[in-house]
């Protein structure tokens, strides 16, 4: 399987986002660069540049290999995704205050909710790819994450 090289989070004419989030892209955007599996099912060579496009509901990804080859786009919609990104965005915030003062069983039960909800994310991921990305589990789960970073711009 081959894999992504680099990826571009591409904000179009949207102003850019504030700068926790644009951290929260980058931590995203390294995590998933440091280890990730992807492939396309039509037999494109990677590694791959990926660019990320967030539009109206829609999220366009656009790779180009890195040696030669013919780039391939495609998009996906958000539906399916709003919730559990909603969801997980919830859940981490309150993970984020009950590390403060709560005791060790409400964070533990807490974490537990957020790893579900994000396993729950990039299975949804996954299939909503399906027959347009291969990836393995590991990839679907980072990618997940940036997902969610970019939609909170």
């Amino acid at each position: 399987m081959s894999r992504l090289s680099d990826i571009i989070i591409d904000c179009g004419s949207k102003s850019a986002p504030p700068p926790e989030v644009e951290q929260e892209q980058r931590t995203a955007v390294f995590d998933l660069l440091e280890d990730n599996s992807f492939a396309l099912p039509s037999g494109g060579q990677g590694p791959f540049r990926l660019t990320l496009r967030r539009d109206a509901g829609r999220l366009s990804f656009d790779l180009q290999p890195d040696g030669s080859g013919d780039a391939e786009s495609f998009q996906i919609t958000l539906g399916g995704l709003r919730q559990i990104v909603k969801d997980y965005a919830q859940i981490c915030a309150s993970y984020y205050d009950a590390v403060k003062t709560e005791p060790p069983a409400r964070i533990e039960a807490l974490d537990e909710a957020r790893r579900d909800i994000h396993r729950e994310g990039a299975r949804v991921l996954s299939e909503k790819l399906e027959g347009k990305a291969e990836m393995d589990e590991d990839t679907a789960r980072r990618l997940f994450t940036l997902v969610c970073a970019m939609t909170d711009g």
